[in-house]
């Protein structure tokens, strides 16, 4: 097995991205791969419908220059150049996939839940990028832990 030279590390910028991008430094390092990160905004279209006659953009606007904000913080708190710190508007497995490809990724890291049942079946963003990816993917579990 060929080591990694380049890994993008998905994330969303909640508490459990710091989780996600450990574990992206730590295959990176050991590799002496370059990391990249990605944020995806999904467009408050996707989720309202197009059918609903109000204009978002002054909304997305703002969730867009809030995001690029969280993204600078949390790279520089990374020690992610930012060259190397991605944000993109659309669906976040379409636009993770498109990104990994752009930079010649051949590791995707990207956070878990576990959902199970409906949730499961309703699919994630781990999962979407795990089945269209043309390189390895980390799904890494992150969140609540069991309590048994």
């Amino acid at each position: 097995m060929s080591a990694y030279s380049k890994v993008l590390v998905a994330v969303d910028l909640s508490d459990d991205s710091a989780q996600v991008a450990q574990r992206a430094h730590a295959v990176a390092g050991a590799n002496g791969a370059e990391l990249h990160l990605i944020h995806v905004i999904e467009p408050l279209s996707f989720a309202y419908g197009g059918d609903i006659p109000m204009d978002f953009s002054g909304i997305q606007d703002e969730i867009h220059q809030q995001a690029t904000q969280q993204l600078s913080t949390f790279g520089d708190g990374q020690g992610i150049p930012a060259e190397r710190r991605h944000i993109v508007l659309g669906r976040p497995e379409v636009e993770i996939h498109s990104k990994a490809e752009e930079i010649g990724a051949d590791l995707i890291v990207v956070g878990s839940h576990g959902r199970y049942g409906l949730a499961l079946l309703m699919g994630s963003t781990a999962n979407g990028v795990l089945h269209g990816a043309t390189c390895d993917v980390l799904a890494v579990r992150v969140g609540e832990k069991d309590k048994g």
